[in-house]
């Protein structure tokens, strides 16, 4: 029997009312006000929403304000998730009316009420595995998921054509091992690109209708129905962007996520999660099998492999090299700045081109628009860094400055060349296009970026142009590829600037045919960098550890926990001189950032063993703040990029 009380989550987003609140459910609305309902309930003598987080009774119900209103008995927040949700909350120092909103998505009524059919159950569930099943440790992760266990791996996929560097067939072949245990799967891509593929591959093996896929892109109604789909029980299998990674999946067996380098994955919305971090998390509440798989590997997903909280599953680099392109650099290239020539495409890289326009098409890549590079030194090139941490200085319109630590040195000298002048290099796509076609006559030069997508391409010769990450797929693979100016990409002003680009970089060397039958990639860059390296060595993993440890020296995540405040001057010092921190950590800040002089930040760093009691201590000032309506501050934990 249903307690007589309810404990409501009331949509308030205010740090110091972050918690249930009780109310007495009338014996009219109690077979409606079952956990997970959402309600309308008077609070601060207002009717607000509310989700019914637990039914208990209470000797004191007769004191408590009754539910107002039941507004739908359907139960769209699980005790799971509800648990979920209060997590995560915790972790990044937001509120549990912030994450849910997200978990949940507004109710469509006329898609509630609708009579739905029967889903078709899943099939092909005991099809061969060639994809992740062709790895050395493969077969035995896809076992171990179909004996009901709870393994969780770091699949890093070769970049390659073929069946072994498919991720989508991999994904689907996790998914049958959950499935075929008795259990639900939860499949995650970035971005509408990835859940098209991945939807095609497992329409093709579960068969149509088999499974809920939830996306933002999809309009109300449709993701409210697939929603419905995967919290009634109707299907036990979902595929999804970001915030599916809340998808209410009954008896949970497995989550999958691709790519979780994608800056996709980070929630622009306070309180700002990163749905690899929610995913770890739900894997282990929920004792689900984890599944993390990319082409590179990001120093998160590193440090769970170094704490042995992951297993890997990959080729040896040796091995990846026989599967992919062959990969080399501009034979002798040091220029720091390809636009200091006259063009910007080198000798090799026209061979290459030319040699491949007879076997097939031939991609070549730029980095995309919008990039917001670093300062350089006028006369070497030489990226200039901050002097505290390392980083990349940008100039937002106050001078030299560093994302994470504040201004620069006011008399800024180049450590390469003495030199004392900035400046930014750019890079034109349309330049690229019109130098190819003049070199190429006759030859068909297709352009591609995210505001003109192409779907794909054939087998016949062409020059494709694409920033990178938006290249499209080519029949039967490229014949070559060409990466122009790897290093402008490599000289941003991001902590993450180095793992990104050879992430991108290896997204376009998986589209290029195998070195078995042709297939080249030449980097544009110089081969000193350490991307690079990993690049032309097929080694994301070894790249992985080595940045890991120099985050760990120079003090950023996921090494350390790092947290930062800002909004106006006033409002951050005030903070700032609240906070009261352990011994163990350190406070940058306040100091003004960007071309607003009167926004701040302040930087706080803390050891992993401390992180929890910073983050508290962060929350408890937080939360005075709101009581006393005072201006509100902006607070990130573990920032993917710095603005």
């Amino acid at each position: 029997m249903q307690g007589s009380v309810a404990r409501v989550a009331v949509d308030i987003p205010l740090t110091h009312l972050d918690r249930p609140f009780d109310y007495r459910v009338p014996e009219t609305l109690s077979e409606q006000a079952v956990v997970g309902s959402r309600v309308k309930v008077r609070f601060a003598g207002r009717l607000r929403d509310g989700l019914v987080i637990e039914r208990t009774a209470d000797a004191d119900r007769d004191q408590l304000l009754d539910v107002a209103k039941v507004v739908s008995s359907e139960p769209v927040l699980s005790p799971a998730i509800a648990r979920l949700v209060r997590s995560i909350a915790d972790h990044y120092a937001g509120t549990f009316a912030d994450v849910v909103r997200t978990a949940v998505p507004p109710r469509h009524a006329a898609t509630e009420k609708a009579t739905t059919a029967p889903r078709p159950e899943p099939v092909g569930l005991d099809a061969s595995a060639v994809a992740l099943g062709g790895y050395p440790d493969g077969g035995a992760l896809l076992a171990a998921i179909r004996d009901g266990g709870r393994p969780r791996a770091a699949w890093t996929v070769v970049p390659s054509p073929t069946a072994v560097g498919d991720w989508a067939a991999g994904f689907a072949e996790a998914a049958a091992a959950s499935l075929a245990s008795g259990r639900g799967g939860l499949l995650l891509v970035p971005d509408a690109r990835h859940l098209e593929r991945l939807e095609a591959v497992c329409a093709a093996r579960f068969g149509a209708g088999s499974f809920a896929v939830l996306s933002a892109d999809a309009g109300p109604s449709a993701r409210y129905r697939a929603f419905l789909a995967a919290s009634r029980g109707q299907v036990r299998l979902v595929l999804g962007t970001r915030a599916a990674v809340f998808a209410p999946v009954a008896d949970l067996g497995l989550i999958a996520l691709w790519d979780d380098g994608n800056d996709s994955y980070a929630e622009p919305h306070a309180p700002y999660w990163h749905a690899r971090e929610v995913a770890a998390l739900r894997a282990h509440q929920e004792s689900a099998a984890l599944l993390l798989a990319a082409h590179g590997r990001t120093a998160e997903v590193q440090q769970l492999l170094e704490r042995a909280w992951v297993a890997p599953v990959e080729f040896a680099p040796r091995e990846a090299r026989r599967q992919a392109a062959a990969v080399r650099p501009v034979a002798g290239s040091t220029a720091r700045d390809p636009l200091a020539e006259v063009t910007r495409i080198p000798k090799d890289a026209f061979e290459v081109i030319r040699t491949g326009l007879t076997q097939g098409p031939v991609l070549v890549q730029v980095p995309r628009a919008g990039y917001l590079p670093v300062l350089v030194c006028s006369n070497c090139r030489e990226v200039a860094r901050c002097a505290r941490c390392g980083q990349g200085l940008r100039d937002l319109g106050s001078g030299p400055t560093c994302p994470w630590c504040g201004p620069g040195l006011t008399a800024w000298q180049c450590r390469e060349c003495g030199g004392r002048t900035l400046r930014n290099p750019v890079v034109g796509v349309q330049r690229t296009a019109e130098e190819l076609g003049r070199a190429f006559p006759g030859t068909t030069v297709v352009q591609t970026s995210a505001e003109k997508p192409v779907p794909a391409v054939g087998e016949r010769p062409a020059i494709v142009l694409a920033t990178y990450g938006i290249a499209p797929d080519a029949a039967g693979g490229y014949a070559a590829g060409v990466l122009l100016d790897v290093d402008l990409m490599l000289a941003r002003a991001d902590l993450r600037v180095g793992e990104e680009s050879l992430r991108r970089c290896l997204a376009a060397v998986a589209k290029v045919r195998p070195a078995a039958e042709g297939g080249t990639v030449l980097v544009v860059g110089n081969s000193a960098h350490r991307e690079i390296q990993a690049l032309v060595r097929l080694d994301p993993g070894g790249y992985a550890a080595v940045e890991l440890a120099e985050r760990a020296q120079a003090g950023f995540p996921p090494a350390v926990k790092l947290i930062t405040i800002e909004g106006p001057a006033a409002a951050v010092a005030e903070v700032a001189t609240a906070l009261e921190l352990p011994s163990s950590a350190t406070q940058l800040g306040p100091f003004a950032f960007g071309s607003d002089e009167e926004l701040h930040r302040v930087t706080l760093r803390a050891p992993l063993p401390a992180a929890a009691e910073v983050i508290a201590a962060v929350r408890t000032v937080l939360g005075v703040r709101t009581a006393r309506k005072e201006t509100p501050v902006r607070v990130r934990v573990d920032p993917q990029v710095l603005d």
